[in-house]
């Protein structure tokens, strides 16, 4: 019997660390501008009005003042929370199709310094 317990508390812990990984690492933080989208570390998000769904075009010196909200290898897509896959072989998270990003000039939980730079990039909205 205790075998039988040891084995669906396996079961148990196993899909829920699955769970874990299925899930985007993003959440919803306040913002002078109302509820924004931030990764893990508070930090809000943004989208490239240069992107199109699904493809990325911030490489290079962009993507070092944008840093793109990488997905591991094994995640996976969640709802409105897509995965892209990025011309240099790495994964991006995107939502409703559109690649979200960082800003290195945001320094704290709720920044939104990044809001209209260069008339390009927008706050990602939950």
């Amino acid at each position: 019997m205790k075998s039988v317990k040891f084995v669906l508390a396996f079961a148990a812990a196993s899909a829920a660390a699955t769970a874990a990984f299925a899930a985007a690492p993003v959440m919803t933080v306040e913002s002078a501008k109302g509820k924004v989208l931030a990764g893990e570390n508070g930090m809000t998000l943004y989208t490239f009005k240069k992107d199109t769904k699904g493809v990325s075009n911030c490489y290079d010196q962009c993507a070092k003042n944008w840093p793109p909200l990488m997905a591991a290898s094994d995640a996976k897509a969640d709802g409105a929370y897509s995965i892209i896959d990025r011309k240099d072989g790495t994964k991006q998270w995107a939502k409703d199709g559109m690649p979200l990003y960082f800003w290195v000039k945001d320094t704290k939980k709720g920044d939104i310094t990044g809001d209209g730079v260069g008339g390009n990039w927008d706050l990602a909205k939950p």
